[in-house]
């Protein structure tokens, strides 16, 4: 038996979808894999009980493996905590000071009737409330045939399985492959032998298959409520509700849902499953309210996706108020106002019609390009990160893509994907978007974002150690089957190559070098290559770059945070690492101005391609092509076609004569409330 140590290196601790990660990469060895944290120990290959451990960032971890290939787990499974098990690594955030230290704020006083809560989804929701409480499902006490019970409980599984399966499909079409990813952490719930080994254990000693299965889960889900960590605790709520949907199965129930009102509703509930909330029909249920849960709960996660208003968080005062009663619900605030008067149900709805109009203006007019009123055409596409996202972005009026993430096909996964896998991907991605542009950005890993199969050593600052292009030039034979994928991929549509983090003119040719390599190698046409520009070097060699390069896409997250020496992920500098700031300004004017003297265009791809405030600034400065994600297209697109191309250049003017970000917010218009 062997033994290692390990410092969890991962934000949010072990919670599920990091916990999946773990579990996973323990499945793939024969030996038996036990994790100890403080006095617990636990089996490696049960995500549940992975999740009790409760492990936080820098919690310490003892594995131990004993078996076959014990060296081999073991080694597996350092890899992939250090390097975050599927998260970005980020720093460990700074301490608070203590209480007395602090500013002291005077209490917020409310108007009567206005519940505050915590935002969960923006949008504005007015109606009658009602109380969703779910009916419990009552399971039988004991089952006369033990060997049926147990055939029962399988088989009630493995159909829970595949409703989820199903659930999980439908997701990615909905919403994208991301959200979708929270019931491929309730499939793996469902796929954890010690749950399943406890549940039948109990059948054996007499009890019901349903009766067993409630006890396992509930008891797992009160251990998981009690841990500190609130991310871990509301894991809680994931796993009642695997349990019920296995327990709806076994007893024949209909889900203990009530039945909504044939009115649309505002929705008031102690908590919402992941389940029930995509199960919500937009046209009964206007937006809910929970009085427990968080803004990083599952359930706040899909209501932003799903585009519902939500408020978590309110406390057990909303589950007192009466069905029927009017409220206005603000998921942007946080604030739930119960029987409003006219003067605040005059603005809040009229703050909803205009959202709504300027939503459904957008939407009408996607298919239009974006040409501002004075007849100056900008190009509007979309970042996407999976095949089902090129399709959303062709349906919602996108031009092409401007940034395909290759990463979703590197990771959570044992292996590398092979050259066929991510050949298919291009070419299916290239067909989805219907034959228009498609940037392919190389693998884009380092530091901060980790690949368990991919050892790479611990850096103290991993935003400037190995990422983007220079870890993959480091590993040509991973660059030479990606390239290979994308050049074959190209006689299927328009594919573009694009290069992360290039520094400098010597990273750029070693990596040209490569694509013509492989080009000749395989006989096809040469593709475009371009590059992002990330950090201030590239910039302000944009000149020299650009006559070697048929495009740039400046990635303003990376720019900013490289310019201003802050670190986006840090939580105290966020708010201050703004894209607006007029240094960051100053280096976007200096790469227009390089790339257009060469003849070549520039894209942005960060967020501020999005940003209200940024979009006409960014198109005063001569920027191209925007670059957003894919809901933002048809209203990115709405935008531009409000605004001339010489008010845009004056209000550039302005902001590079700024002092400060907050400056040049305060000249920029307005963000729209969307």
């Amino acid at each position: 038996m062997k033994q290692l140590d390990l410092v969890l290196r991962n934000p949010t601790g072990l919670h599920a979808r990091p916990a999946k990660v773990f579990v996973n990469t323990a499945k793939q060895f024969e030996s038996d894999i036990r994790v100890k944290h403080g006095e617990k120990k636990v089996n490696a290959k049960s995500a549940i009980s992975i999740l009790t451990l409760g492990v936080e960032c820098r919690g310490e971890i003892q594995i131990t493996a004993d078996g076959r290939d014990e060296d081999e787990a073991l080694e597996a499974i350092r890899t992939a905590v250090e390097t975050g098990l599927g998260e970005e690594v980020k720093p460990r955030p700074e301490p608070a000071p203590p209480a007395d230290l602090l500013p002291q704020e005077a209490p917020v006083e409310l108007e009567e009737g206005v519940l505050p809560g915590v935002a969960g989804a923006p949008g504005i929701a007015i109606g009658p409330l009602f109380q969703f409480r779910q009916s419990e499902i009552v399971p039988e006490e004991e089952a006369a045939d033990p060997g049926q019970e147990r055939k029962d409980l399988l088989s009630a599984i493995e159909a829970a399985q595949a409703e989820l399966d199903q659930l999980h499909e439908e997701m990615v079409n909905r919403v994208g492959a991301q959200e979708a990813e929270i019931f491929e952490a309730h499939m793996a719930l469902l796929d954890d032998p010690e749950l399943v080994k406890a549940a039948l254990e109990r059948v054996d000693d007499g009890l019901s298959a349903s009766k067993a299965w409630h006890e396992v889960t509930e008891s797992q889900a009160k251990e998981l409520a009690t841990l500190k960590s609130e991310i871990l605790a509301a894991r809680a709520a994931d796993v009642r509700d695997v349990g019920r949907r296995v327990l709806r199965i076994l007893v024949g129930a209909e889900g203990g849902r009530p039945r909504l009102p044939q009115e649309p509703v505002v929705l008031v509930a102690e908590d919402l499953s992941p389940s029930d909330t995509v199960s919500m029909d937009p046209s009964r249920v206007l937006g809910f309210c929970t009085a427990s849960g968080g803004p990083n709960s599952h359930t706040a996660i899909l209501a932003r996706a799903l585009g519902l208003p939500a408020i978590v968080g309110a406390g057990a005062d909303v589950l007192e108020l009466a069905n029927g009663v009017e409220v206005v619900l603000d998921g942007t605030s946080g604030v739930l106002t119960v029987d409003p008067g006219d003067e605040t149900l005059t603005a809040a709805r009229e703050a909803k019609r205009r959202r709504q109009s300027r939503r459904a203006a957008a939407l009408k007019a996607a298919e239009e390009p974006a040409v501002t009123q004075d007849g100056h055409r900008v190009e509007i596409v979309a970042n996407i990160g999976g095949v089902m996202e090129s399709r959303q972005a062709a349906e919602r009026g996108a031009e092409g893509v401007g940034l395909l993430r290759t990463e979703f096909l590197f990771l959570e996964r044992a292996n590398a994907p092979t050259e066929d896998e991510q050949f298919e991907a291009y070419r299916d991605i290239a067909q989805g978007i219907g034959g228009q542009p498609v940037i392919v950005r190389t693998l884009d890993i380092g530091g901060d974002k980790p690949i368990p199969y991919l050892p790479l050593p611990a850096e103290e600052n991993p935003f400037l150690g190995q990422r983007g292009i220079r870890l993959c030039l480091g590993r040509p034979v991973l660059l030479r089957t990606q390239l290979r994928a994308i050049l074959r991929a190209s006689q299927y549509g328009s594919l573009r190559i694009m290069f992360p983090m290039i520094s400098d003119l010597a990273e750029l040719r070693q990596a040209k070098g490569l694509v013509e390599e492989v080009r000749r190698d395989l006989g096809v046409p040469p593709l475009e290559v371009g590059i992002m520009i990330e950090v201030p070097s590239a910039a302000l060699m944009a000149d020299v770059l650009a006559r070697e390069v048929d495009f740039f896409s400046i990635g303003t997250n990376d720019l900013t945070q490289y310019t201003m020496a802050m670190d986006r992920t840090h939580p105290s500098l966020a708010r201050q690492a703004d894209g607006l700031h007029p240094s960051v300004l100053r280096l976007v004017e200096r790469t227009v101005q390089g790339a257009h003297a060469a003849g070549k265009w520039v894209g942005v791809c960060g967020e501020l391609a999005a940003d209200p405030q940024a979009v006409p600034i960014l198109i005063g400065l001569g920027v191209d092509e925007l670059s957003v994600n894919v809901p933002a297209v048809p209203i990115v697109k709405a935008q531009v076609r409000s605004l001339t191309l010489g008010e845009a250049q004056e209000l550039a003017t302005q902001a590079l004569a700024c002092a400060t970000a907050a400056e040049v917010r305060a000249l920029a218009p307005s963000a729209a409330d969307e």
